[in-house]
């Protein structure tokens, strides 16, 4: 239903409002943002320990922050993107560099664990940044581009994650509390390009009334679910975004008890991981998804995910697991194209519904995942296990990645695309 308000453009500068919204302006804004969120994650586990009087009561606490945010974005998150659709993109991605901004500046000041675990529930109920700017990008690009545009928004979420954890390290050195406040001086500048540059995407014409039936996980989910495709696509992503978040859960533990691994080496793996982010999502998506059609990219990028997780797995020296990563990395082709099927099944005006839900899912993937795959390695890597196995994780991951192409083989089918 189309129900624009009467004063969409009030607080747009005119010289905003007279910019056509185009790539560039939210691959910048989604740059930004990702290196802001980057620069905190070396700091926040030694910020807690500040707070906390043994390793234990540190993990425990670090573990409840973690799930507070992503509980507030799993409720938040349909809610901003209903609000997207009614208002545009523009103010709600204002609204959230504003808050991420405040969080960031908190933490840094903050002088408790009950403000720790405040201001990240705060964070969380306001972090669609990501959701919106996909959204963003279903509202400018053409349907048959879509997949090389979502990658090219992938490829800026790699490159904040390679250069905000390096800044963090080094700026944490100096002092722990100062990559919280230059993340939320990034912030504040992402929130004055939002108000003085970045254009809305979002056409009056195409807006829809907000529903607090449908501005809930649960309605929203619900909303999508008639549409066979969607709710395949997002059961598949729910298991997919499980097996994901296995591997920041238990990397550090993983690699260095099985291959002995220091933690610059660490480091060094993860940002492999950036670098292939990038060349797959900002350079490879662009040619192969039109060359092989994006329900081929889905099944061959789930396939190789799955690849890359036994690798993960059953390795037995440290160089095979970047062999397990160059290959799990090229199967990230199948995440814009199941972004670009998904928004081809939705409206125009649906978008932010759409993408709020998979923030949703992702988000409570985030919570579930570290539970789980965490007990499995503890489990598995004990000496007195039944069956000493500790790449156990990462194997029923890949088992997991392998559900997501049998359901995508059936519901990319029913899309016709």
């Amino acid at each position: 239903m189309n129900d624009a308000p009467d004063n969409n453009d009030k607080g747009t500068p005119p010289a905003a409002s007279k910019r056509q919204a185009a790539m560039p302006f939210i691959m910048l804004t989604v740059l930004i943002d990702m290196v802001a969120i980057g620069l905190i994650i070396p700091v926040l586990p030694p910020l807690v320990g500040t707070f906390t009087s043994s390793p234990s009561a540190q993990a425990f606490w670090y573990g409840a922050i973690a799930a507070v945010f992503g509980i507030a974005n799993f409720f938040a998150s349909p809610i901003l993107g209903r609000l997207s659709d009614r208002y545009g993109r523009r103010p709600v991605l204002l609204m959230g560099f504003a808050g991420f901004a405040l969080s960031f500046f908190v933490t840094g000041l903050a002088t408790s664990l009950w403000m720790l675990v405040t201001v990240r529930i705060f964070s969380g109920a306001l972090q669609a940044n990501v959701a919106i700017a996909n959204a963003y990008v279903a509202d400018i690009t053409p349907p048959h581009e879509r997949a090389k545009a979502f990658g090219k928004l992938g490829a800026m979420l790699g490159m904040g994650f390679i250069l905000g954890p390096v800044l963090g390290g080094l700026l944490g050195g100096y002092n722990l509390h100062l990559p919280f406040f230059v993340s939320g001086t990034l912030a504040c500048i992402n929130w004055l390009y939002g108000w003085f540059v970045l254009p809305e995407s979002l056409p009056p014409e195409q807006r829809r009334k907000f529903e607090w039936v449908r501005a809930n996980p649960f309605g929203a989910f619900k909303s999508l679910a008639h549409l066979p495709t969607v709710a395949g696509l997002l059961f598949a992503v729910f298991l997919y975004q499980i097996a994901h978040d296995s591997l920041p859960a238990v990397w550090m533990y993983y690699t260095q008890y099985k291959f002995g691994w220091s933690a610059s080496q660490m480091g060094w793996s993860l940002t492999f991981v950036g670098v292939m982010t990038v060349i797959v999502m900002g350079g490879l998506t662009g040619v192969i998804v039109p060359k092989i059609g994006e329900r081929r990219a889905i099944i061959i990028g789930f396939l190789l995910m799955t690849v890359g997780f036994l690798g993960y797995s059953f390795a037995s020296n440290g160089w095979m697991i970047y062999a397990a990563l160059a290959i799990g990395s090229l199967g990230g082709i199948a995440n814009p194209a199941v972004q670009s099927v998904m928004s081809k099944q939705v409206g125009p005006s649906a978008q932010g519904e759409l993408q709020g839900g998979v923030a949703s899912i992702n988000s409570i993937a985030a919570v579930l995942s570290p539970l789980f795959m965490t007990q499995l390695f503890r489990y598995y890597s004990d000496p007195g296990a039944h069956v000493h196995f500790p790449g156990a994780p990462y194997l029923v991951s890949a088992v997991l990645v392998f559900f997501c192409v049998l359901i995508c083989v059936r519901a990319v089918h029913i899309a016709k695309t």
